[in-house]
């Protein structure tokens, strides 16, 4: 749909949640003419005062601590952010009343009619394979951004302005499952597994959120897919459009040449693997995506190289943070499912004490057993989950029950890693037991660990 489609219902927008997201959509429905209502569960704060003052500047409706079901389900349309469940109590009664239900980024892709997309989605890898993508693109001279899940709303770039050429966008499962018109010029699939059990009823369900990644296809499209993922194929078998494939374990179009110690593009060298600073396979596999993306939006190959060599780790990402004594302290902490623990793991070269816990999202960590059993010295469990933890590692693993003090589980890392190890803050859940969120979790971490030296 777009704006003129909108205008054209006579009717306003809700706009559900007035987080980052919701408050772009509303600025830019605004701007683009359309009455607003945007409400919030959240009552009014100290913090979101501002906000609220904002929007009511620019002719929204505001509405904190609660929702209006009767003003919803008489509006032209309704928009969600990405973190209100499907079965929310306004999601329903607007789709009860027949009023079409669409995510921010719709909004934000109506406002950049001129603008060509790469769309990142998966399990894990996708933040760091957008963030690499943006910083090819901009190596390579292309007027771009990243946009989406990795922070900064789609209807932000375009209420912004001026638009970009290119927008690397970050896509959840949750946005996918409400966006209808978004259509990538290159879409990428980095890897899928189980995750957000806590939210989908099955595993299949947060599957085919992710198929709706496809929903857009043509035969113009190209899909830059996981060769090494046997779901992936299988999903992506019979799409529209080309596909192209990065590996790290055979040839494709864009492969990592383990004889050689090399990241390929098709037969042509793209970098030595020691000139990428990204620890582990999974980030080979990332730069392999990143890549392909980039020379299929036109950026040439010496770009690539460059742009590959001075890319950094993301915070929370495998990212180390100090060395202290000869012990390596790595902040995983964007680690929120088990799928991306077992990655970080799978990615360390050296013994380590794995630093595991939060709110539970309803899988088993069992999988982790035999992958840390050779280096693991220990796992300290915190949080929500520490006893899952214990009952599921118990018997092949060291683990030690930190309770809920996050000093308690950095003193016992400290007092465990020896000389040449590493401690890694890998949680494997999400961290709203503790924490304020993920970054919030991660940013303690460091502050814990400066605070050693």
């Amino acid at each position: 749909m777009s704006f003129a489609s909108w205008r054209d219902r006579g009717r306003e927008a809700a706009v559900i949640g007035l987080g980052k997201s919701g408050v772009a959509a509303a600025l830019l429905l605004r701007r683009e003419g359309i009455p607003v209502y945007a409400s919030d569960v959240a009552r009014e704060s100290a913090a979101s005062h501002d906000v609220t003052l904002r929007l009511q500047a620019a002719g929204v409706a505001v509405q904190r601590g609660g929702h209006d079901l009767t003003r919803i389900a008489q509006a032209g349309v309704c928009v969600v952010s990405p973190g209100i469940p499907p079965e929310a109590a306004p999601l329903a009664s607007a789709r009860a009343a027949g009023v079409p239900v669409v995510s921010e980024l719709d909004v934000g892709w109506a406002g950049l009619p001129d603008t060509r997309f790469a769309v990142v989605t998966g399990t894990n890898g996708k933040t760091t394979t957008t963030a690499l993508t943006g910083h090819l693109l901009q190596v390579g001279g292309l007027r771009s951004v990243t946009a989406g899940n990795i922070g900064r709303p789609l209807a932000q770039v375009a209420f912004e302005g001026p638009p970009p050429a290119w927008v690397a966008l970050e896509v959840s499962s949750f946005q996918l499952h409400d966006t209808y018109d978004l259509t990538p010029a290159i879409g990428a699939l980095t890897n899928l597994a189980p995750d957000h059990l806590d939210r989908y009823p099955t595993l299949e369900a947060y599957y085919q959120d992710k198929d709706l990644l496809f929903r857009r296809a043509t035969p113009e499209s190209c899909w830059v897919l996981n060769a090494d993922d046997a779901e992936v194929r299988r999903r992506s078998c019979g799409r529209l459009g080309r596909r192209l494939g990065f590996s790290v374990r055979q040839p494709a179009e864009a492969w990592f040449d383990r004889s050689q110690r090399a990241l390929r593009l098709g037969e042509s060298l793209l970098l030595p693997r020691e000139r990428l600073t990204l620890l582990g396979d999974h980030n080979v596999a990332n730069a392999l995506a990143a890549s392909l993306i980039a020379a299929e939006a036109g950026v040439v190959l010496d770009d690539i190289r460059e742009g590959l060599a001075s890319f950094r780790a993301l915070p929370h990402r495998l990212e180390p943070v100090a060395e202290q004594g000869g012990v390596l302290w790595i902040n995983d902490s964007k680690a929120t499912n088990v799928a991306s623990t077992l990655v970080a793991v799978q990615a360390l070269e050296r013994p380590f004490v794995l630093l595991l816990g939060g709110r539970h999202k309803g899988e088993p960590y069992t999988v982790l057993a035999e992958a840390a059993a050779a280096r693991c010295r220990a796992v300290l469990a915190f949080g929500e989950s520490r006893q899952l933890v214990a009952g599921d590692l118990g018997t092949r693993l060291p683990v030690i029950d930190c309770g809920t003090d996050f000093a308690r589980v950095i003193t016992e890392a400290q007092r465990l890693a020896r000389p040449g190890d590493a401690v890694l803050l890998s949680p494997a859940c999400s961290s709203y037991d503790m924490f304020k969120n993920y970054e919030d979790r991660g940013a303690q971490f460091r502050a814990a660990v400066e605070a050693l030296g």
